[in-house]
């Protein structure tokens, strides 16, 4: 899999969804893939996704479902199209979450700290 760390975002478009899609899709068993670190995901994520960092999505790929879709989330949209351009070259079905984490948190889905609380976007 190519690494999303190191990969520009320069190749073609990218497919994304808006942050109510993203939930949506997530209820429906879409994976939610966080790539945010460590302190924006302590921070608040939202409750549902899975967390792997940018930089080791590539060595933790073997984490990641092959039988569902994967919609991929950062702070604002950036890293995560970057990755789901990686995802996407590897074979995986990824969209990105347009807006990321600042959009979920504005159309008023949850985000909690890892201890369950209330969080808020880092």
């Amino acid at each position: 899999m190519p690494n999303p760390a190191s990969s520009g975002n320069s190749g073609p478009s990218v497919p994304a969804v808006d942050a109510a899609e993203a939930q949506h899709q997530a209820e429906a068993g879409t994976c939610l893939l966080d790539v945010r670190e460590a302190d924006e995901w302590e921070a608040g994520h939202a409750s549902s996704a899975t967390w792997i960092p940018m930089g080791e999505v590539a060595a933790r790929a073997v984490e990641l479902p092959t039988d569902v879709p994967i919609a991929v989330i950062c702070r604002s949209g950036a890293r995560s199209a970057t990755v789901t351009q990686a995802l996407r070259q590897a074979g995986y079905d990824a969209v990105n979450v347009q807006g990321g984490m600042k959009s979920w948190a504005a159309a008023g889905f949850s985000v909690v700290t890892s201890a369950g609380e209330p969080g808020i976007v880092a």
